[in-house]
């Protein structure tokens, strides 16, 4: 059953400017309840407008118990913080502005309060709001302005209003410039802008500019052109100020990136933003329009203020490009385009596989030991970290660990696609791309089958029984069959494999980000422990290794401890690492012999191995796929081109997909 709508009779005389600060702000929100109507047509609302101002228009008593009222309400407000605040963080950090987002949303607000802010929210919180705002012309903004504010009637009058709104405006471009003043001074911001901008200290005469405005503005002298001089001044400074932020983010570019200061840099630009529209509504020869077009801005400043995606998008973006390029440059060595490159491939994961036949023999072992359900998954993870940063010193590699980081070079390459030599560029990167994905599944498993049989069976002869017993044998094989979930848990293997790649890219960051390869190498404590050559050896291995090592330990732990935490939540939720899972096939067979041959769960085990290494790459590839395009803020390409260009490519030459041909790239 729908709410009824009020009167606008009702509504008009119920305003009371007597009643207190918590009652004249619902009679507020009702009013604008009642402009916004239910249809949410913007005509509508401007045309409820115009009603409202000719009902004041018509009765002189209730003209002037609406302007008594107004003038109770707007002058208790403290409409500074509104012009100056509205839409930024109170504390120059994005946990705290996460934080105050979170309560925004969760946690009720009170009417009863002296803060224009809090109260903006309340009365305009929808983006129609914005539009119907935008919408008013200037008759009709000026006849509303005539019934609000009586001494709107004379010229003489209408001037003292604008003084007492140029006041407001003076107030907050003053209280802007000093947030702006100590950003721009805060030294983790400082130290990182260039030499050049440092050298012309645009932020040490924002306060000098703003004060100038302020006299030319309250104390007019003369010369008129003055004020003029004084608001140019003042732009040309605030520009310099965001030429001197934004070089900032080329040290982001050589040195790592930060989500808290790409956070304050956002806030510092913004606020320059604001300076620069509040200076416009103090210059308008048309004041009440300029200040209806800033409330409907506002509006949608305050829409953005309440969300948690926009916050965490905005800020976090410049992280994930940089994560998503340091992951396309390491991504980049792991594509073959030659049939050198493809067997060098080859070799590296049949290299990968050989440690991970011992890697699936360790994981027996340390069932045999009956941990409990988080020991015994941090042990296995500890067993595949240690395998996997193996694997990475020995130059090897592990196929799953390919698809997150070649993503992002495959995504970069999507910046290209401006005509269709181009577009056969990038069909040749997938086709190499595929075709090396496919190099590393065989080598991985084509090795890792018989080197996990063979020491499952010489460590059968040397004990005098088998690795394993073969109820377990038999239920390793039952666990892997194609028709159970095991499919669900090689994309869930994929996600995790995802994970790792952008927690690898973060850590890398976070490293460059903090120039600890630098303190490694020049940090005297370090250099008396170690030696200045070793500290630097040290400091080169890390900066060159951080990455993979970030890589593989978190994996190793991730696919250890997933399972763990999920039973505690009464999930039975597996890994299938598809090297593991056919290395626990070898096993399984070694215990049971060549009767296996005869089992079907041996052949429906032997059927998931492709399906799972195809899971294990889609859903990792397509997750940094996406993440690399989202960073690289790309828009939507012609993909018809291609998969037109994609399906020529498999008409024409299918092979070269798996293998290096004659016509391959």
């Amino acid at each position: 059953m729908s709410r009824r709508q009020p009167e606008l009779a009702e509504l008009l005389a119920a305003l009371d400017c007597e009643a207190p600060a918590a009652q004249r702000h619902l009679q507020l929100i009702a009013l604008l309840d009642w402009v916004r109507g239910d249809d949410r047509v913007v005509e509508g609302a401007t045309g409820r407008v115009a009603q409202l101002v000719q009902a004041a228009q018509d009765s002189p008593e209730l003209r002037a118990r609406l302007q008594a009222w107004w003038a109770v309400l707007t002058r208790q407000l403290d409409i500074t913080t509104l012009l100056a605040d509205f839409g930024f963080a109170q504390r120059t950090s994005m946990a705290s502005e996460l934080a105050e987002r979170l309560r925004y949303k969760l946690l009720p607000t009170s009417p009863d309060t002296l803060d224009a802010s809090e109260l903006f929210m309340l009365a305009l919180p929808h983006g129609y709001d914005a539009r119907w705002l935008a919408a008013l012309d200037e008759a009709l903004i000026e006849r509303l302005l005539a019934v609000l504010v009586p001494t709107h009637d004379g010229d003489d009058a209408g001037a003292g209003c604008a003084n007492a709104w140029q006041r407001d405006l003076l107030d907050a471009i003053s209280y802007c410039a000093g947030q702006i003043l100590a950003n721009g001074f805060a030294p983790e911001l400082r130290l990182r802008m260039s030499e050049q901008t440092r050298a012309e200290q645009p932020f040490h005469v924002l306060l000098r500019d703003a004060e100038s405005l302020r006299v030319e503005v309250l104390h007019p002298l003369r010369e008129g052109d003055r004020l003029q001089q004084a608001a140019q001044r003042l732009r040309e400074h605030l520009d310099a100020c965001r030429a001197a932020a934004a070089s900032v983010y080329t040290h982001f570019e050589d040195e790592g990136v930060s989500v808290g200061l790409v956070f304050r840099l956002r806030q510092l630009r913004e606020r320059i933003l604001r300076v620069r529209a509040l200076l416009e509504c103090l210059l308008s020869p048309h004041p009440a329009v300029a200040a209806t077009r800033l409330m409907a801005q506002l509006v949608l400043v305050g829409r953005e203020r309440r969300s948690l995606r926009a916050l965490v998008s905005a800020n976090s973006s410049l992280l994930a490009a940089k994560m998503a390029e340091r992951s396309a440059e390491t991504g980049e060595h792991y594509i073959t385009r030659t049939g050198a490159e493809y067997l060098a491939m080859v070799r590296q994961a049949a290299g990968g596989g050989l440690v991970m036949a011992f890697t699936t023999l360790a994981k027996f072992g340390l069932y045999a030991l009956a941990l409990s359900a988080f020991w015994g998954g941090f042990m296995a993870g500890v067993n595949y970290a240690l395998s996997f940063v193996l694997i990475q010193l020995l130059h090897f590699t592990v196929a799953t660990k390919q698809p997150a980081m070649t993503a992002p070079a495959m995504a970069a390459k999507l910046k290209e696609l401006d005509d269709d030599a181009a577009v056969e560029s990038f069909v040749d990167k997938v086709t190499q791309l595929v075709r090396s994905q496919v190099a590393a599944v065989l080598g991985n498993v084509l090795l890792v089958f018989p080197a996990a049989l063979a020491l499952a069976w010489l460590i059968g002869r040397a004990l005098g029984r088998p690795a394993i017993d073969a109820p377990h044998a038999m239920h390793t094989l039952d666990a892997l069959h194609l028709l159970g979930p095991s499919l669900l848990f090689a994309a869930f293997t994929g996600v995790l494999l995802f994970a790792s790649s952008v927690l690898a890219g973060w850590v890398e960051n976070w490293f460059v980000l903090h120039r600890l390869h630098s303190a490694l190498r020049y940090n005297p404590r370090i250099t008396r422990a170690l030696g200045p050559r070793r500290a630097a050896h040290w400091a080169r291995f890390l900066r060159r290794n951080i990455s993979g090592l970030a890589a593989n330990i978190s994996l190793g732990f991730m696919l250890g401890l997933a399972p763990a935490f999920a039973a505690f939540f009464g999930l039975g939720l597996e890994v299938r690492h598809v090297t593991l899972t056919t290395g626990q096939i070898g096993v399984a067979a070694a215990t049971l012999g060549t009767d296996v041959l005869q089992l079907p769960a041996f052949w429906w085990a032997v059927a998931l191995v492709p399906f799972n290494g195809a899971l294990n790459v889609i859903v990792s590839f397509y997750l940094a796929f996406t993440l690399a395009l989202r960073a690289h803020n790309l828009g939507r390409v012609d993909r018809k081109r291609i998969y037109r260009a994609l399906r020529a490519r498999w008409r024409r030459a299918p092979l070269s997909f798996f293998a290096p041909t004659r016509g391959s790239v």
